[in-house]
């Protein structure tokens, strides 16, 4: 660190008895320092409350994740699942067999409410 700035301050223009310039230099010096190490004390109180901050905030995210990753697991197993179901059901399905050929989406939309022949146990109330 250069050495004090202090010289164009406007109180050192004042010239204190020379005995008296030695301590009262010191005392600034001292007071700097103090100022200097309150200073740097709360600037490592912050940096350590943000990492503590970013600590909290990552492990909750990686929580988050893993819940995630569980929901869309569950999400694909149904989706096989249902999967499953609809491919047995469409050889048997009398109501599929009769209707006129459309786009399989219509024929699976105006078909959706109709009484399912396959129960899931997976999903009873």
């Amino acid at each position: 660190m250069p050495h004090n700035s202090d010289s164009s301050d406007s109180s050192f223009s004042r010239s204190p008895p020379p005995g008296k310039q030695d301590s009262s230099d010191d005392v600034r010096k001292v007071q700097r320092r103090e100022k200097n190490r309150i200073a740097a004390q709360k600037s490592r109180q912050r940096q350590t409350q943000k990492a503590d901050t970013l600590h909290l905030e990552s492990e909750d995210l990686e929580k988050q994740n893993a819940a995630l990753r569980k929901e869309i697991k569950q999400l694909t197993e149904e989706l096989k699942y249902f999967t499953s179901v609809l491919s047995n059901h469409e050889p048997l399905c009398s109501v599929l067999a009769t209707s006129t050929p459309s786009p399989p989406e219509v024929v699976y939309s105006t078909h959706a409410f109709h009484q399912p022949h396959v129960s899931s146990p997976r999903f009873q109330p």
